[in-house]
């Protein structure tokens, strides 16, 4: 329950106000999903303080909200102030920062019987900003703000209107173009086309008195001559909620499903905060797929970011489908409702897919019942290009927002990131940058990382992240620049492979270019089961023989071979048919994956099977031959 006086964060985060109109035909050309925009004109950096509210609301003081606050003066560093009286607004006047204080005296206000603590009004002069604040810094002045006249201490019986607080900006001179605001990198601009729809760009670059935009619907329609715009002075941001569960949006953010607005909780800058390294968690919890290839030899672990290798044709939109259904923790003798289902949400974001694999996604979504914990972000492949770039970046803020405030364990789906790199770079090209391999530019490698290292664990968060990007190969090249940078920022592949799928092997996960590295870490005794290592290696290592024989096969026959041979060829068959394969809605525990794996081992004699120690081998080899003793021995009674 909030307190009285309590600010939604959808307020104005850039305390700045400009006298003069705020549309201007200043659109000069149009290039691709950009849009140039002249006569801008900025303000010297050292002429124009600029302060803002944090988004950080700290606990209340009698009812009244707490707000962390920042300033800025020129090229230093933004302060915070956090006096130990807390403030509540910062407008500049002059050269001095008033600052509301809330004194800890409180006092009763009103008939209601509403308890605020008294306000007090203070200067704080500009040359100790950058100092450490303390109240003898301050000099009261206890007339009050001269900008809101009968606001006194002695009332304290309303807070100042943050409008009547701030500073403006002079107004331009006879004959000369008015200012456009502080048109400065990642702003937010509003354009108004001659037909009265509005569409939103980002300030990419500041060249002189030209400021290139990237418009998110797309620069169709877009009339140099007619169309206005105006800065909103801040970056983009995001609605959230919890309430975001259960419903689809576009590419923006914006709902698709029909159904009412979403109330927001907190407007989140879609960028996201960087996490301190020393803060992050290492993922060590399994997470279950029930698919026997991932569970066994590239186990997940919760918080890991691991992408999904496939190529045009392939089933991994049916994979992500069935890791979305069956996906659930290995449990152990921990906090039920860690377990509980209402803990876990997907948040999905489709990039320039057809309207069939979205109609795929949310109708498997709504048959399983799980349609009420996934968010389902959509960018059709007839919607803008340019709309791909943000689409990612909004669902990782909702999932954020949903894993560290709600404290929910949070899986991303991020389907298909090939057009999100394609489109990015067209935007390169637009801005004619010096293309890197393939035409990419050379700084991808740096932008997908801002979205991979974005999930993870952070102490002291119940929540987690753990992130599937899915990716198609162009050609089925592994050395392509997209596959290749993203396997650079993470923590492993799933590699989903031609030949198998035209074998009808499903899913078609080829287990030997797969890789999880985070393994080694989520598996084992008290995680899993103690064999799950040994049984993951030797699994692997027969695999990859039995290859080499089906090869040195196809050279000289099969009556060249030796012995030991046709048993690798035995176990390669017998492994793609019972292990590997597997129905699309066949749900298969970490247990039962790994009797099936102990089943195809007992294919080889003990002396064989060199990658699993004997102590192991003396437990669960013979264990299936116990069974069908005892099973013979109840029959004959």
């Amino acid at each position: 329950m909030r307190g009285a006086g309590w600010e939604h964060p959808r307020g104005p985060r850039v305390l700045t106000v400009c006298p003069c109109p705020t549309a201007y035909r200043t659109v000069c050309g149009v290039n691709g999903p950009l849009v140039v925009l002249d006569n801008v004109k900025v303000r010297a950096p050292s002429s124009v303080p600029r302060g803002w509210k944090g988004d950080s609301i700290v606990p209340p003081w009698h009812g009244c909200p707490q707000q962390r606050c920042h300033l800025s003066w020129g090229h230093t560093a933004p302060a915070r102030l956090w006096p130990p009286a807390h403030v509540l607004a910062v407008p500049v006047v002059g050269e001095s920062l008033l600052c509301q204080v809330v004194t800890p005296s409180a006092v009763s206000l009103g008939a209601g019987g509403d308890h605020r603590a008294v306000p007090t009004l203070a200067w704080l002069p500009a040359p100790s900003w950058g100092r450490e604040w303390a109240m003898g810094q301050c000099d009261p002045r206890p007339l009050g703000c001269p900008l809101s006249p009968g606001l006194s201490p002695a009332l304290g019986v309303r807070e100042p209107s943050l409008s009547s607080l701030l500073w403006t900006q002079p107004a331009a001179e006879p004959g000369e173009q008015p200012w456009l605001g502080f048109a400065q990198y990642a702003e937010i601009v509003n354009f108004t086309l001659p037909n009265g729809t509005s569409r939103s760009g980002q300030v990419l670059e500041v060249v002189g008195s030209k400021a290139i935009v990237q418009v998110f619907e797309g620069t169709s329609g877009i009339d140099a001559k007619k169309t206005s715009c105006e800065f909103t002075g801040d970056i983009l941001r995001t609605p959230v909620s919890e309430d975001m569960l259960g419903r689809v949006f576009n590419g923006s953010a914006k709902p698709i499903d029909s159904g009412p607005p979403v109330m927001a909780e907190d407007f989140l800058d879609i960028n996201g905060q960087p996490i301190n390294p020393h803060g992050r968690i290492y993922p060590e919890e399994m997470i279950q797929t029930g698919i026997s290839p991932i569970d066994v030899m590239n186990s997940i672990a919760r918080g890991q970011k691991i992408p999904i290798f496939s190529a045009a044709g392939l089933p991994h939109n049916e994979i992500a489908a069935q890791i979305c259904r069956q996906a659930g923790l290995v449990k152990k003798s921990k906090d039920v409702m860690d377990y509980h289902e209402d803990n876990f949400a997907i948040v999905f974001a489709a990039m320039g897919v057809n309207m069939e694999t979205a109609r795929f996604f949310k109708s498997d979504f709504e048959e399983n019942g799980s349609m009420e914990n996934v968010c389902l972000f959509l960018n059709l492949a007839n919607d803008p290009t340019i709309e791909r770039i943000i689409t990612p970046r909004l669902a990782l803020t909702t999932a954020e927002f949903l894993a560290y405030q709600c404290e929910k364990h949070v899986l991303v789906i991020l389907t298909d990131m090939s057009s999100y790199a394609e489109a990015l770079r067209e935007v390169s090209a637009a801005r004619e940058e010096v293309p890197g391999r393939r035409g990419f530019p050379g700084y991808m490698y740096t932008d997908l990382a801002t979205i991979y290292e974005r999930a993870g664990r952070v102490e002291g968060r119940n929540g987690s992240i753990t992130q599937i990007p899915i990716l198609t190969m162009p050609n089925d090249d592994i050395t392509h620049p997209i596959p290749d940078l993203t396997g650079f920022i993470t923590e492993g592949q799933i590699y989903v492979d031609r030949q198998l799928h035209n074998r009808q092997i499903y899913p078609p996960i080829n287990v030997l270019p797969s890789l999880s590295r985070l393994m080694k870490s989520a598996i084992g005794e008290g995680m899993t089961r103690k064999d799950h290592g040994d049984v993951s290696n030797q699994l692997y290592a027969c695999y990859a023989i039995g290859k080499d024989v089906q090869a040195m096969k196809a050279v000289v026959g099969e009556e060249a071979l030796s012995a030991d041979d046709l048993l690798y060829l035995e176990f390669l068959q017998k492994f793609e048919k019972q292990f590997i394969t597997q129905g699309p809605y066949e749900n298969r525990s970490i247990f039962e994956s790994l009797d099936i794996g102990w089943q195809l081992l007992r294919i080889f004699p003990k002396q064989l099977l060199k990658r699993i120690p004997e102590t192991i081998l003396a437990e669960y080899y013979p264990r299936e031959a116990k069974a069908a003793g005892q099973q013979t021995a109840s029959t004959a009674l």
